[in-house]
């Protein structure tokens, strides 16, 4: 399981593909206000592209089709479906993430059994409807140190503006990993992209 490493967002199957080839291991169909047939559609064309490159696929949001599917796993926000009703629903081996903005909102989390954390956003980004207050790299090592202090051990991962200049610093504060979207999806090489992110993240070694 690729947790500790590179996140990569997106709703375009063939963005996941040019990832993929630059490395990418984890991907997360990231796509709203979509009719179900539609979701369904992209999310097969992009689960096909996972296993071609044995990547981990995750839903985003979408229990019940991540279910229909076989989906890998589910990333949920905190308007979603509550992991604790989602774990019942899938079953003990499909991955679920959840999202996080505070301290308090990453203790439910691990309370509720989540596999991971998605904790950001790291700065203003355009792919996010309803943004949480921005936290920058203060508000991580803020944030990490309770964690940390509290006992946690469940990977976190930062999302959120992420960019390849912001890595390093990241992962320094004790971040397990990033969740990238724009920094590779529109970059004019993805894959080339997607490369750098995993060269880095291979290099850099958390400060947990």
């Amino acid at each position: 399981m690729y947790i500790n490493t590179l996140h990569y967002l997106t709703a375009s199957p063939a963005q996941a593909g040019l990832a993929c080839m630059g490395g990418a291991r984890w991907v997360q169909l990231r796509l709203k206000d979509a009719s179900y047939a539609t979701w369904k559609q992209l999310a097969l064309a992009m689960q096909t592209v996972c296993r071609r490159h044995g990547a981990t696929f995750i839903l985003n949001d979408n229990p019940n089709l991540a279910l229909e599917i076989g989906a890998d796993g589910v990333h949920l926000g905190q308007q979603d479906m509550p992991p604790a009703e989602a774990r019942a629903l899938l079953g003990p081996d499909v991955i679920i993430g959840g999202t996080a903005n505070t301290f308090a909102q990453m203790e439910q989390l691990v309370a509720a059994g989540v596999d991971y954390i998605g904790l950001g956003p790291l700065r203003f980004t355009t792919t996010k409807e309803k943004l949480s207050p921005i936290l920058g790299l203060a508000g991580y090592a803020q944030v990490l140190a309770q964690y940390r202090a509290a006992g946690f051990t469940t990977p976190v991962i930062g999302i959120g503006g992420v960019g390849l200049a912001d890595v390093a610093a990241l992962r320094a504060t004790g971040l397990h990993g990033v969740a990238v979207a724009g920094a590779i999806g529109a970059a004019p090489d993805p894959t080339t992209a997607a490369a750098q992110f995993v060269e880095l993240l291979a290099e850099l070694v958390p400060a947990v």
